[in-house]
């Protein structure tokens, strides 16, 4: 039997979009206060804690004994302090090179960089420690702690304005201090590790070490990995979270302290607001539920979850909500999920999402309208793939439902087989697909489709 989807194709994209319905899934348990989900690039999922540990989470949900790093004198940790990012180098699979960001015993922040065992990859080697950066602080408060790799290969790093409130130093809009700044470095180059092209290197009135500024306490940023854009998201002072998104953040000022979000703060002395980026997206803390903190997230970009693709999410610390942005900067709500204080969010190898709180709970991102269900995969086929116009889908069930989407998540067409194979022939431009097929047992399936 066969379906002609294209006839159904333009109907669909105008009239409907798939709607998320983000939910979480328990994956492990008993971490002490998570703050930092990284991958090097396999099937193991690291989990720094704030104290000064990292551990390993496996993929059949086991946590190694024995913890990755290990770094517990040497960090001061409470309240905004202690061991907060990881980021493994680019090519971590041939130099073992990873990085982190904590605060010393001395109250001030340390990017250094450390080295995995040549013969244990689960162990790393704490005396290989080599300090690339110091930033002092005045507080103890607004540490940032964000790094990432970007698509040029060099490290980010986020930086908070120092503390107090208020920002009573003005760190934020003060080029002359790494406090309240986006940083860029080339961890390849020797010292100071400055890449020639950041945009301050031949300014005598700024430091090398700034890519962007105008930030009260990014707390967390990342790439989207398909197109490079990278999204920040600022804890606020007192009404507004902000979650900024740029091509290039190189050289933006953000706004901060003269703007919470979009909404004057302290102008006094400020440039103009033509010369500051504002978010893409905020929310107030009167928003629904009392909020208080953003924490940010990731641009998705996993197969399993269609609707999803595309949109970048965040949670509230305070309200225990998941929100996503969607590409117009609109903002949804899901949750509340009690007893989180979501802290982190992190990915796999194969770009599934994760979140975690301080409760010590690692969850997997999911969305009821489209995830997996208690189905063998092996049960459903769908054949051949790639493909360049005929799908066919076997199942050892009747399938009842079955549903095409694009890869933003728009429907494009919804058939109903009643048997346990079934052939659409399509006519559609070269990309990546989603099939998604409901049994009679209610067991769902999604697969990936490349059309060539």
């Amino acid at each position: 039997m066969k379906y002609f989807v294209l006839p159904l194709i333009y109907f669909f994209c105008l009239n409907i979009i798939a709607q998320e319905d983000v939910n979480i899934q328990q994956v492990a348990s008993g971490f002490t206060n998570p703050v930092d989900i990284q991958n090097a690039g396999d099937n193991r999922l690291f989990i720094v804690e704030q104290a000064g540990l990292i551990r390993i989470l496996n993929s059949n949900g086991a946590v190694n004994t024995n913890p990755f790093l290990d770094i517990l004198p040497q960090v001061l940790s409470g309240g905004e302090q202690g061991l907060l990012g990881l980021a493994f180098h680019p090519n971590y699979q041939n130099n073992r090179l990873f990085y982190v960001y904590y605060t010393n015993t001395s109250g001030d922040s340390i990017i250094s960089q450390f080295e995995t065992s040549a013969t244990d990859p689960n162990a790393a080697i704490p005396a290989s420690q080599n300090v690339m950066l110091i930033i002092p602080q005045p507080f103890t408060n607004h540490n940032g702690g964000c790094i990432a790799f970007g698509n040029d290969g060099y490290l980010y790093i986020a930086s908070g304005d120092g503390g107090s409130g208020g920002d009573p130093n003005n760190n934020g809009q003060n080029l002359n201090t790494l406090l309240g700044k986006l940083l860029r470095l080339d961890v390849d180059a020797g010292t100071p590790y400055i890449p020639a092209s950041n945009p301050f290197v031949n300014d005598s009135n700024a430091l090398d070490e700034i890519y962007a500024y105008g930030l009260r306490n990014p707390w967390k940023f990342s790439f989207d990995e398909l197109t490079g854009d990278i999204w920040i998201a600022d804890v606020g002072q007192n009404e507004f979270e902000e979650i900024n998104k740029s091509t290039s953040a190189e050289a933006v000022n953000y706004g901060w302290r003269c703007y919470e979000a979009s909404a004057p703060f302290n102008t006094n002395n400020c440039a103009s607001q033509s010369s500051m980026e504002f978010p893409f997206a905020e929310y107030s803390h009167n928003d629904g539920l009392s909020k208080c903190s953003i924490t940010g997230g990731y641009v998705y970009r996993g197969s399993e979850f269609p609707n999803l693709v595309g949109k970048y999410l965040f949670a509230d610390f305070c309200s225990n909500e998941i929100g996503t942005v969607d590409s117009s900067g609109n903002i949804t709500y899901f949750g509340s999920f009690n007893g989180n204080n979501f802290s982190t969010f992190g990915t796999d190898h194969n770009s599934n999402l994760y979140v975690a709180g301080l409760n010590g709970t690692v969850y997997k991102i999911v969305d009821d309208n489209l995830s997996v269900g208690n189905v063998n995969l092996s049960e459903v086929k769908i054949y051949p793939n790639p493909t360049k116009n005929n799908i066919n889908i076997r199942s050892n069930e009747t399938i009842q439902k079955i549903k095409l989407y694009s890869y933003p998540g728009k429907l494009l067409g919804n058939f109903v087989p009643r048997t346990k194979e079934y052939t659409i022939t399509v006519d559609l431009p070269t990309g990546i697909y989603f099939i998604k097929s409901t049994t009679e047992n209610k067991n769902q399936h999604t697969s990936k489709l490349i059309v060539q």
